[in-house]
């Protein structure tokens, strides 16, 4: 589920990127490198209307697959491992015993 919904994330990113870029803003966007107008290919006002359809629709799954990505990622767990328990210390010398010296060699 986790690399599907990444798939999809990266697949509509990039068209994401295109549609921005080939709609016509103020200079013309990148609609006209590519043979022509593409006003001309959608009629006088269609271009606009598709393109942002298309841009709307692309940034709404674009934000549900971050939102979906987001939910998953926090429910996998830490990342942070946690401690190992601390060795027991061996019980205090008893009043009256010697303590014990640390092995020698």
């Amino acid at each position: 589920m986790n690399t599907f919904l990444i798939i999809v994330h990266v697949v509509v990113s990039a068209v994401l990127i295109l549609v921005i870029l080939l709609q016509a803003g103020k200079g013309g966007g990148l609609g006209g490198a590519f043979g022509g107008s593409t006003q001309a290919v959608f009629g006088g006002r269609g271009a606009q209307t598709f393109l942002g359809k298309v841009t709307s629709a692309a940034a709404a799954v674009f934000m549900l697959t971050s939102l979906s990505l987001s939910y998953l990622s926090t429910r996998s767990g830490s990342v942070v491992k946690e401690a190992p328990a601390p060795l027991a210390a061996p019980p205090p010398a008893q009043p009256g015993q010697p303590a014990q010296a640390p092995p020698k060699g």
